[in-house]
């Protein structure tokens, strides 16, 4: 029989924090197992959390970053949610190779939908055509969400992502995960909590805000693994990635138009970026960026223009992508590297008057890049909240009404990730209330697989 064993990604959750601001979780690696992780590079959400349930780097699983561009339809696709487009064997099914009767929940992971789990929960709103937005999750089997709606009401998706991001979506996710356990009771649990990532992208990881948010983090997950240890279960807590202190942002595809190199439409007097016609883009992802170039030809001026942006690194080419495991169709023809205290932003106009519409929007999707500035209320309005409120209740009566309050303002953003080389405080952690005495003191992210695998053997 395998011995349950439940996984929390902290996301953000570094060693120095660990160490300073989470006395809950500290202590269970004290009485357990600590370990530092290798994020896989880029370390990003999506890509990591494919390599931890894996095995693999991008260039095998093919989640490259939070987004790529699809060369044949011109479109970018961000934050998608089919498990599908995630390669390679999961966890759960590489475990039922051994026992087919393993059982396998997935709350929150990316790319949830339709995975072979046997239990899931994950964001998905409704868009009704008349252009609202309405909280909702997918879940298997579906009754599911009703089950979870009727005990813990609606999934607080606002406050998941966006300016209203916080605690309470942890909270939700903690004790649905709690509920679906005691209902069903997984061999392998997979519970994603992400709070820790807005303070810490808001206020940078040394702020007093980022130590605030880490108590917090550790008396939600604390209980939650607490609980499930007294339960019989063995808890593995991991993190994605460390965010590193940013005072700047690198607009890559400003410097692609100046060069003539991207091209734009002009659409009821705004500027909306082209990908099919441009010769080269960039598609923005924290501290990295892939950039498309559609005719080999161009690769050489791509290159040279972005070389000499201040804020960029390094650019790598396909050889020297395919080095750091990222060798896959859905990557860039060049992939760009920020400083570590800068990090890219998918703007291309020059003027705000002509950014396009969604720019001041929460629209993780219709954007070609990961937009921080998402967290933020735009500081220069006045009643932000007053005016957020008008604007819904003008969607319930039935008109269509843009709610434009993000700031375009990149010197917001504190905090930013990608990079893999932040430091030793920076790092990511691994904590266990079970010891596995093989395990060297830094465990690469697509190792955690095997952990997991580990954990669940009597």
């Amino acid at each position: 029989m395998p011995v349950p064993t439940v996984v929390l990604n902290i996301v953000g959750l570094d060693a120095g924090l660990l160490r300073d601001s989470t006395p809950r979780l500290r202590r269970i690696g004290e009485e357990g197992m600590t370990r530092s992780i290798m994020p896989t590079f880029p370390a990003l959400t999506c890509s990591a959390q494919a390599s931890m349930v894996t095995g693999l780097a991008p260039s095998g699983h093919g989640i490259v970053g939070n987004g790529w561009y699809d060369r044949d339809s011109h479109e970018v696709r961000f934050w998608k949610q089919s498990n599908r487009l995630v390669h390679g064997e999961k966890v759960w099914e590489k475990a039922r190779r051994n026992n087919p009767a393993i059982t396998c929940c997935t709350m929150f992971w990316w790319y949830n939908m339709h995975a072979s789990s046997n239990w899931a929960v994950t964001p998905r709103p409704m868009y009704p055509a008349d252009g609202r937005k309405i909280p909702d999750t997918w879940t298997h089997p579906p009754e599911l969400r009703d089950q979870l709606q009727e005990s813990l009401g609606t999934f607080p998706l606002f406050n998941f992502w966006g300016p209203g991001a916080g605690l309470e979506s942890s909270r939700w996710i903690a004790e649905a995960s709690r509920q679906v356990h005691e209902r069903h009771h997984p061999d392998l649990h997979l519970v994603y909590l992400p709070h820790l990532d807005y303070a810490l992208q808001q206020h940078g990881p040394d702020s007093k805000e980022a130590s605030l948010a880490a108590g917090e983090i550790d008396e939600l997950a604390g209980s939650l693994a607490e609980h499930f240890i007294n339960e019989g279960c063995r808890v593995l807590i991991v993190s994605e990635y460390g965010i590193g202190g940013v005072d700047g942002a690198v607009a890559p595809n400003r410097a692609l138009r100046e060069a003539g190199l991207l091209s734009v439409r002009h659409e009821l007097g705004r500027e909306y970026l082209d990908t099919g016609a441009s010769r080269a883009f960039a598609l923005a992802d924290h501290q990295v960026a892939h950039v498309y170039v559609h005719d080999p030809a161009d690769l050489q001026a791509t290159r040279s223009t972005l070389e000499s942006l201040d804020g960029v690194d390094q650019v790598l080419d396909g050889e020297e992508m395919a080095r750091q495991g990222l060798d896959h169709p859905r990557s860039g023809d060049l992939l760009l590297v920020s400083d570590p205290r800068a990090w890219f932003t998918w703007d291309f106009w020059f003027d705000d008057a002509l950014a396009p519409d969604y720019a001041r929007t929460v629209d993780i999707h219709r954007k070609p890049g990961y937009d921080p500035r998402e967290l933020f209320l735009d500081p220069r309005l006045s009643m932000p909240k007053l005016r957020i409120a008008m604007k819904l209740a003008r969607r319930k009566l039935g008109f269509r009404t843009l709610l434009d309050v993000i700031p375009l303002d990149t010197s917001l953003v504190k905090g930013s990730h990608g990079r893999t080389d932040l430091g030793d405080d920076r790092a990511p952690v691994l904590l266990s209330n079970h010891v596995l005495n093989d395990l060297p003191d830094e465990v690469a992210c697509t190792e955690v697989r095997d952990v997991m695998l580990k954990l669940l053997e009597p």
